[in-house]
């Protein structure tokens, strides 16, 4: 096919084929990949949804504050992790973190 003869609306035409095949060819790769793992899965006795529902990410709770900002009260710290520039400052002017407990 010499692309560089066809028209302007023949090469949109072309792409638009092209476009389209891309997509199903990329459904029906993903499609046996899955047939293949469901597959594997049920050679080794589990279903894939059970295999998969084990790697799931689980989301993480959600922890509560526990020190507040003076200063600023909507500013807060659950206590875990890096000490936020607040905490930090008011620690270096002599408070304690009981002196900023919520």
């Amino acid at each position: 096919m010499d692309i560089d003869a066809l028209s302007l609306n023949e090469l949109k035409a072309l792409r638009s084929k092209v476009d389209r095949a891309i997509v199903t060819y990329e459904e029906r790769k993903k499609k046996e990949a899955l047939a293949e793992l469901e597959e594997m899965a049920r050679r080794m006795g589990y279903p894939l949804a059970d295999l998969l529902a084990m790697s799931a990410v689980k989301p993480r709770k959600t922890v509560a504050a526990k020190y507040a900002n003076p200063a600023d009260p909507a500013e807060t710290w659950t206590g875990r992790g890096r000490k936020p520039k607040w905490v930090e400052a008011a620690l270096a002017s002599g408070k304690t973190l009981e002196d900023l407990t919520i």
